[in-house]
């Protein structure tokens, strides 16, 4: 232990040669060896107490060199034996805190991961105390022990009793300084002093050969948990001991996918390894229970979480590509309806039928075109708004304008009847308001449910597991479908009307092409209930979307490709001459 007597020896030339440490006070120090013998321990107490070889109990017989205070020895019997004789002539007797000890043990175990130990102490009072306080400590830190082996007394120490301790001096109490090394020197509360352990390992290597080797410095005055600083110098070392280094577990670790099952009758150190349950992940070691992931992440093999895509109807996939360019396709071609309608509105077959309600009827559907290019892209808080609100208004206003026209051709045929009193309903105004009447009760249908529970920007996290599907969440489901359910009345009541005028003269024909036009907008229709009820997220819109544009382009299609084609293709048949011969 030469290195301890070099440290003491330092120690007391620093004291010393610091003025403001103990003026005008010179330390010395005696040494002695009692080679770990009761007696001897004895023996070197009391000649620090008197004069060599002469022993007189209960007196301080060297009055002009006077024991300040006294190191105990390394090993805590040691030290035990001279506190018997120190506490009589109350001399302190400085020996380390074995707190820190036990937490630097803790620290040490923590280190290297070892939570699987079994713990040895003297059956004895000193043994007891050591265990009271070490098994808490252990639990605490999720260190469990195999068993706790006590060990016999050694026959040359006797019992000893608790004995009271490290007051030092009053110079001492409060003392603060650095040393010429440049470590920091201090005392506790209670005056103990606040030292640092280095912590060590004896190595042994395949020949049998041993070193002893620094593992790194230990602050036990520190908080619980702090890790053990390793110096550059012994970085080397440490990996190298890494590669053999002892496992000291109840068994293997749970791995990140895995967590701990508490084995029947075990301690909590030994545990099963169990699979996270579907949905769920582990993402580090020795988990005691899996974690859900967050709502916009989504597990993958059970050990880690990742961010869900954000998923809905874009401008730049395929199936928004197609609807884009369909949607633009379908209002192209309205306008050049229109165009045709425009350059030829004096003949014949562009007069038969009200000008006006085909204008309408032309313009309500070219807004419905165009109305489905607000349900791709992303969701927002005015497009959420626009998409049915807009939807229900032109599709029925279109409607409103087939229903008029439908009943224009009924009672423009029950007038030319001989006798027929219905001549003074048959007229524009009656046209302007059963479109003004289907228009403005769907409007009041919106209005309610813009008022009540409007059409808002949403993100489904719980429908698909990889995506968050964004979303217009419809507010009111019921407000939906009454908007729904008003386009469909007025597409029955044409439906039914143009059924009734289906064998109206030739030149009233239009009722049979609404006829055909609103069985296509029925069956659509009626088709979207289910499949929109069906779907979730991007499908949805696009059933949405292929429901507008296939009613409206059957709409399109049936009531004016013939129309086009006779003014068009048959110039010939577009004269009043021709509608006439067909009348008769």
């Amino acid at each position: 232990m030469y290195q301890h007597i070099l440290a003491l020896a330092f120690a007391i030339k620093e004291i010393n040669e610091n003025p403001k440490l103990l003026l005008n006070i010179t330390l010395g120090f005696h040494i002695l060896n009692n080679y770990y013998i009761a007696k001897m321990t004895y023996k070197d107490t009391l000649n620090l107490l008197c004069r060599q070889n002469r022993h007189v109990p209960n007196f301080i017989c060297v009055a002009q060199k006077k024991l300040v205070a006294c190191i105990g020895g390394l090993m805590t019997e040691v030290s035990a034996i001279m506190a018997n004789i120190f506490a009589v002539y109350k001399v302190s007797q400085m020996v380390p805190d074995e707190a820190y000890q036990y937490i630097g043990i803790v620290r040490l175990l923590q280190n290297f991961g070892w939570t699987w130990i079994r713990l040895l102490a003297v059956d004895d009072d000193y043994g007891d105390r050591f265990l009271q306080a070490i098994v808490p400590l252990l639990t605490q830190n999720s260190i469990c022990y195999a068993f706790i082996l006590r060990l016999p007394k050694r026959s040359y120490l006797d019992d000893f009793t608790d004995f009271i301790v490290g007051q030092l001096h009053h110079f001492l109490k409060c003392a603060f300084f650095n040393n010429s090394a440049g470590d920091t020197v201090s005392f506790g509360e209670n005056g103990q002093l606040l030292a640092d352990f280095d912590v060590t390992n004896w190595v042994t290597f395949p020949n049998n050969s041993f070193v002893r080797v620094k593992v790194g410095r230990l602050e036990p005055h520190a908080p619980l948990g702090k890790e053990l600083t390793l110096h550059d110098n012994h970085i080397l070392w440490h990996r190298s001991f890494n590669q053999m280094q002892p496992i000291s577990v109840c068994n293997d670790n749970c791995y990140p996918g895995y967590s701990r099952k508490k084995k029947e009758g075990e301690r909590f150190c030994c545990y099963d390894c169990v699979p996270c349950p579907e949905g769920m992940i582990s993402n580090k070691k020795d988990m005691d229970a899996c974690i859900n992931c967050p709502e916009d992440q989504y597990p993958n093999d059970q050990n880690q979480c990742i961010p869900k895509i954000l998923s809905y109807l874009s401008y730049n996939e395929l199936l928004g590509i197609i609807f884009t360019t369909s949607a633009i396709s379908f209002s192209l071609i309205t306008v050049l309806v229109i165009g045709v309608f425009k350059k030829y509105q004096d003949t014949p077959i562009v007069k038969a039928n009200n000008r006006t309600l085909t204008y309408i009827l032309l313009v309500s559907l070219l807004l419905c075109f165009l109305c489905s290019l607000l349900f791709i892209g992303h969701p927002g808080k005015v497009t959420c708004l626009l998409r049915q609100m807009g939807f229900g208004l032109v599709f029925s206003m279109a409607l409103s304008s087939v229903l008029a026209k439908t009943i224009t051709v009924l009672m423009a045929f029950m007038v030319t009847k001989p006798g027929s009193r219905m001549r003074k309903w048959v007229g524009k105004r009656m046209a302007y308001s059963i479109v003004l009447s289907g228009s403005f009760f769907q409007a009041g249908i919106c209005m309610v449910w813009l008022i009540t529970s409007p059409p808002f920007p949403d993100a489904d996290r719980h429908s698909m597991n990889e995506e968050i599907l964004l979303e217009c969440n419809e507010g009111s489901p019921i407000m939906f479908y009454c908007v729904l359910g008003d386009l469909g009345f007025l597409a029955t009541v044409s439906f039914t009307i143009a059924f009734l005028a289906r064998k109206l003269p030739d030149s009233f024909n239009e009722a049979k092409f609404i006829t055909f036009s609103m069985l296509i907008f029925c069956s659509v229709w009626v088709s979207f209930v289910p499949a929109y009820q069906s779907t979730k997220g991007k499908h949805m819109v696009a059933v949405e979307i292929f429901s507008i544009l296939s009613s409206s382009a059957g709409l399109l299609g049936s009531i004016f490709s013939p129309k086009c084609y006779i003014i068009i293709l048959r110039p010939e048949l577009n004269n009043k001459e021709h509608l006439r011969r067909r009348e008769k």
